[in-house]
């Protein structure tokens, strides 16, 4: 039976980390994973929607799909991250 890699293509970690201030300025939260860039977005993003946000969504997606890599998925994340205004070091 064929393995599903989805999981594990989800949680594999970043080269490098985002940090970024989700719940208040100066306190940061890592986030290394497409699965936790994922629930970031879905749970705590401070806004509902926007440009950015629908394409990191999507492209968190593909990850899962085998269609895009984990790279993509980080650079959208940052993306989001910028246009919602959030304080962000990666």
């Amino acid at each position: 039976m064929p393995k599903d890699d989805s999981d594990s293509v989800m949680q594999a970690p970043w080269p490098k980390p985002v940090l970024l201030a989700l719940e208040e300025p100066g306190n940061y939260v890592t986030i290394a994973t497409t699965q936790a860039a994922s629930w970031a977005m879905i749970e705590d993003w401070p806004t509902e929607d926007g440009p950015a946000l629908d394409k990191a969504l999507l492209v968190c997606a593909d990850v899962i799909k085998g269609k895009r890599t984990n790279d993509d998925a980080r650079k959208a994340f940052i993306a989001a991250a910028v246009e919602a205004g959030i304080d962000i070091k990666s």
